[in-house]
Formats: C-alpha cells, structure tokens, sequence
C-alpha cells in the first residue's frame, strides 16, 4: 500500500520540473513557467497529497488582517456548529469602542449597539462582509466578557494546529499586530474546511440576516461577500469554492480553497499590493493567475499500471521459466506534471536476486520505491505475475550440492579428517611399541 511522506513536499516538484535558481525573496518551489506575484508570501498545497506546489517565504510573519476572523470562526464552529440557531448574542456597547479606538473605517455587518442575532447570522457577518462587530460579539460570549481570555483561546488553538509563526491580539484582525504566515494560514483554513457549514457559508455570494427594528422590510438585510473569485465578476473562477480575504492600508490577503476535477487545493497569498490591480483586489488577482497554472500544469495521475510487469526476477529450482514477471500491487496515485507524469519518476526494486520454485500467482516477492530525482513517492509491494513449478530433482540435487558446500559439511570432513588423523596415529605408536618389546 502506498505511503505518501511529508518530504515529498514542494522540494519534490523542484526536481521533477529542474528548476533554474529562484529570483531573491522567492522559494526555489517557482518554476520558470510560474507566474510571478507581486505578493511576498504565498502558498499552494494539494489536499489529495499534501504535495505543495508553490512556496514563497511561507514562513515569513506577515500581517493578518481580516484572515484573523478564520480563527474566530474556527473557534465558534469547534463548540457550537450544532448551536447556530439555538443561540443568540446581544451586542455589548463596549465593543464599538474598542473598534472605534482602532479604525474609524472598519469593514461591518451593520449590527448595532444591542441588537440580537442568532450565531449563524454572526457567522455569515464575520465571514462575508468581514464584520469586525460580529467578530468581537463572539468573541466577548466565548471568553465570557474578556475580549483577552477569547485572543488567549485563539493562541492555543493556533499552537494546537501547528501554526509557528503566528499571534493574535484581537478577534477580528484590525490591529497589525495579527500576524500569521501562509503556511499558517493554511493551517487555519485547512481546519476550517472540515466543517461542512463553514464551506456552505464562505461559499455563499450573498446572506440575508432578516428583518429588524431597522429593517423592517424582508430582503434589504443583505450581505455581500467579499470574496469575488465565487460571484459574478470579472474575478470569477468556477474552481474556487470559498475563502476569506483581508486587507489593511495599502495590501490585501486572501486564503481559499478551490476544487476542479476531484483535485482540490488550499491557496494563501498574502500583503499583496493595491497596486498590483486596478480593480482594486489584487489578492483575487493574483490567487486567480496562481491557481489557473496550478490546475493547467499538475494533476492528480498514477504512477504505476497494476495490470502491467514493471521487473522480473530470476526462479531456482525449475524448468518452467527462468524467471517470472512481478506487478505492483498499487497505482501510487499521486501529483504529478501534466507534461511527462510518470515517465519522470524512477524505480527502486526490492527484491532478491532469485526466487525458489514454487512459486504461486499472487505472492508478495519483494517491494519498489517510487521516487523522483531520489525524492520518495510512496512504496508498494510487488507480486508474482503466475505460478512456476519446482522441479524436484533439480531441487535435491540442489540440496545435496548445498549440503556438501555448506560450513557443515566442511567442519564434519575436519572433525573426521581430525579422529581418523589421531586414530592413525595411536595406531603406529602402539605397533611401534610392541615392535620395540619384541626385540
């Protein structure tokens, strides 16, 4: 059975593709057909494999901004996904002031001061709009009052994922002082998608939060996403099927998932410049580029025919055949370049140098490695291809050859050797003596 290592990361596609060096700044994982981003991190990874496909400065602290609200969201759903309907917050007054007291131009959801809405409203807030208030309204109910006590929850469940680079402050991302890394931010996001409601909300255009005292009219409550790789806009991909975006001053962020023919990866690009796009969100931009030569360059392929021998080994002990053809028992499905797939891989066999007879159809005989420039794939057993008879004479006489080869045999024609040696010579002494009396 396949075994898929975490070395074969994006140092593996390195290889395969004989990348030139990498500009300054960038991983070497950018290949020269790559497009080249404007964002100083970013992030590829394929879900099928783990394999990433692109890496710059992955491990670069960089501001969080809004992606902050994915740790708020993963937090909510871990204690109250079957909760969203049941429960609902008033929003506490004090909240606005810690908004205010750091932007007089934060993103919301138009929730005000006392208002009560149910937790699903509150996540179709933090995650479409990027409601700032819906986030500290979460975050004041989960840390029972203390915005603290929730930032010190969302530390510990970053750390809990394996997040390294990253530290919140607030719930929502409006301070700089978020950071995280595009690894990070993978992490998050991957956690994320394991909930199905999440999926459902992040890839949803628009949400309607109801009436109200201020809207009192069905369908003017109406939320609109952020992200417009999933609406009608000129940003649109069908392969993107949800994310969340970010920006402060003059940069955005934006960490999404996207599927297309059963493949499916997790992107993260982060402080992308406003400049980068004149339309004003060069973080789509640029995730629509990046994923476009994802999907047209890798698939998802297998290595190995099953159906067809890939090596033979020699057979003692018959006259049937002289060896017999092994098929690999897996197809070792995994990432590979549209351009050359498997052709570029190489084959490390583990098998003896002969087998002996019988052998029967189906016997696991040995293993091979598959590996590309040395890097390892996985590894899967490999197995007979029929069956091959023994020949009993050949086998004796074998046998009998082995035994007068063997240590054994050699170390009982010694011993014998030595007794009839010693034999021999007691025997002369004592004709010697008796010889010697009778004279």
């Amino acid at each position: 059975m396949k075994k898929f290592c975490a070395i074969l990361f994006s140092f593996v596609l390195i290889v395969v593709l004989a990348l030139p060096a990498a500009a300054e700044g960038e991983s070497a994982a950018l290949s020269d057909t790559a497009p080249s981003l404007t964002a100083p991190a970013a992030y590829v990874v394929n879900l099928d494999t783990n394999i990433v496909v692109y890496d710059k400065n992955s491990e670069t602290p960089l501001p969080a901004a809004s992606l902050t609200k994915m740790m708020t969201t993963l937090l909510l759903l871990e204690s109250y996904q079957d909760q969203l309907d049941s429960i609902s917050l008033t929003a506490p007054s004090y909240i606005y002031d810690l908004i205010w007291e750091q932007s007089t131009n934060a993103s919301t959801a138009d929730i005000r001061r006392g208002e009560t809405h149910s937790l699903r409203n509150l996540l179709y807030a933090m995650l479409l709009p990027s409601g700032n208030e819906a986030a500290y309204i979460v975050a004041d109910y989960m840390g029972g009052g203390s915005i603290d006590n929730f930032v010190a929850m969302m530390n510990d469940e970053a750390a809990a994922i394996g997040c390294t680079g990253t530290t919140f402050v607030d719930p929502c991302g409006l301070n700089p002082n978020n950071i995280t890394t595009a690894r990070d931010a993978y992490l998050i996001l991957r956690a994320l998608t394991a909930y199905d409601v999440f999926a459902t909300v992040a890839g949803t255009p628009t949400y309607d939060m109801g009436t109200n005292s201020r809207y009192t009219t069905p369908g003017t409550y109406i939320l609109q996403n952020t992200d417009k790789l999933i609406t009608n806009s000129s940003y649109h991909r069908d392969y993107t099927k949800g994310g969340k975006t970010g920006s402060l001053g003059e940069w955005q962020n934006f960490a999404g998932w996207h599927s297309q023919d059963g493949e499916s990866y997790i992107s993260v690009v982060l402080n992308v410049p406003m400049e980068s796009d004149e339309g004003g969100r060069p973080a789509l931009l640029e995730t629509g580029t990046l994923m476009d030569w994802v999907f047209a360059t890798y698939t998802i392929a297998p290595a190995l025919d099953p159906t067809q021998p890939i090596t033979e080994v020699r057979v003692a002990y018959s006259t049937q055949a002289d060896t017999v053809m092994l098929y690999p028992v897996d197809n070792m499905m995994t990432l590979l370049p549209r351009e050359g797939g498997a052709a570029l891989t190489e084959q490390v066999f583990h098998v003896p140098d002969q087998l002996p007879a019988p052998i029967r159809q189906g016997d696991v005989v040995g293993t091979v490695t598959l590996t590309i420039q040395g890097e390892i794939i996985g590894t899967t057993d490999l197995i007979a291809g029929s069956d091959v008879s023994r020949n009993q004479l050949l086998y004796t006489l074998s046998r009998v050859r082995e035994f007068f080869s063997s240590t054994y045999c050699k170390v009982v024609v010694m011993l014998t050797m030595l007794v009839i040696g010693v034999y021999l010579i007691f025997t002369v002494g004592r004709i010697l003596r008796i010889w010697s009396k009778e004279m």
